[in-house]
């Protein structure tokens, strides 16, 4: 959570009874503040009182985890070994997902990430790949035209692994690689930084200020068996980034995407589909496409919500 919705956020988890899951094993914790600072290195105030904070970045995770007594909860009340993380925006995402854990486990990886392929040479998001030998992600900001557009001898895109900020760890990978070495992971972000100038607080007009945060991404150069896992787009991403009406990436097309695959698995089991609408089946009558036998033969009729 973020201190502006930490307590917004808890309290509906209360409010819902913890969706089933039970008091004890829902765990919150704050994104990390840090300082805003000139380009001289000397903190800025925001009022005469108050120092002017940033939030640390997705990579504060990591430390956030450490300082919140997450890591040791896990660690020590519940004996966990490993950790799937992934963003919220994703309607699509499998949570604990037994196949992408497995093959981490199986490859004995300290680090994995989950990737689908670009749908274009131009999809704003970052790729998966090696630099000087070492794994990253480098965001579709960093690359060239030249680089977006490669193709290899088949038409394929050279850079084309999609990163869609799904991954799994080991957690001694970070308690004893990653949080030893965050101090050098943090990024310069020039910004426009309210300050107090003596009187009053100003916004300015430019850049005046830099903020330091870290990507959730930037500990994959730090695995000694980083592990990539291909998934088809069409069963496990679904970002939510841009407002209703969005021709892409936006409520509608997840909704549609979710109906879309949950028509699939209907009709791979046998089931016809009727009439139009959407088509949503509850994870805890299917996760990904099983137990839906019962249906083989059955017309479903649109718009439909499978709870039992």
């Amino acid at each position: 959570t973020s201190p502006i919705n930490h307590k917004a956020t808890a309290a509906y988890f209360e409010e819902k009874d913890y969706f089933g899951l039970g008091k004890a094993n829902v765990f919150f914790f704050e994104q990390g503040m840090l300082p805003c600072v000139t380009k001289e290195g000397k903190i800025i105030m925001e009022t005469a009182g108050k120092v002017s904070m940033a939030p640390d970045g997705n990579g504060g995770i990591y430390p956030s985890l450490l300082s919140s007594g997450a890591l040791d909860d896990m660690e020590k009340s519940r004996g966990t070994k490993y950790l799937h993380v992934f963003s919220i925006d994703n309607a699509l995402v499998k949570p604990a997902d037994p196949g992408f854990l497995g093959f981490c486990l199986e490859q004995g990886a300290d680090c994995g990430n989950k990737s689908t392929w670009k749908s274009h040479a131009h999809e704003k998001v970052g790729v998966v790949a090696l630099r000087s030998g070492e794994p990253c992600v480098v965001e579709y900001s960093e690359i060239t035209q030249e680089m977006a557009e490669r193709t290899d001898d088949q038409g394929r895109l050279v850079f084309g692994a999609g990163n869609i900020c799904n991954h799994f760890y080991t957690l001694d990978f970070l308690r004893n690689t990653v949080l030893p070495n965050m101090g050098n992971l943090y990024h310069i972000a020039k910004k426009k930084i309210p300050y107090f100038d003596g009187q009053t607080t100003v916004k300015p007009d430019s850049n005046n200020g830099i903020k330091l945060e870290t990507f959730i991404f930037d500990v994959f150069p730090l695995s000694k068996n980083f592990c990539v896992w291909e998934v088809e787009r069409s069963q496990e991403f679904a970002p939510v980034k841009n407002g209703p009406g969005s021709p892409s990436d936006s409520p509608d097309t997840a909704r549609s995407m979710i109906s879309n695959m949950c028509q699939t698995w209907l009709s791979a089991v046998g089931a016809t589909i009727s009439k139009e609408g959407v088509c949503e089946i509850s994870p805890l009558v299917s996760y990904g496409g099983e137990g839906l036998e019962s249906y083989q033969g059955q017309t479903v009729e649109l718009p439909c919500h499978l709870s039992s």
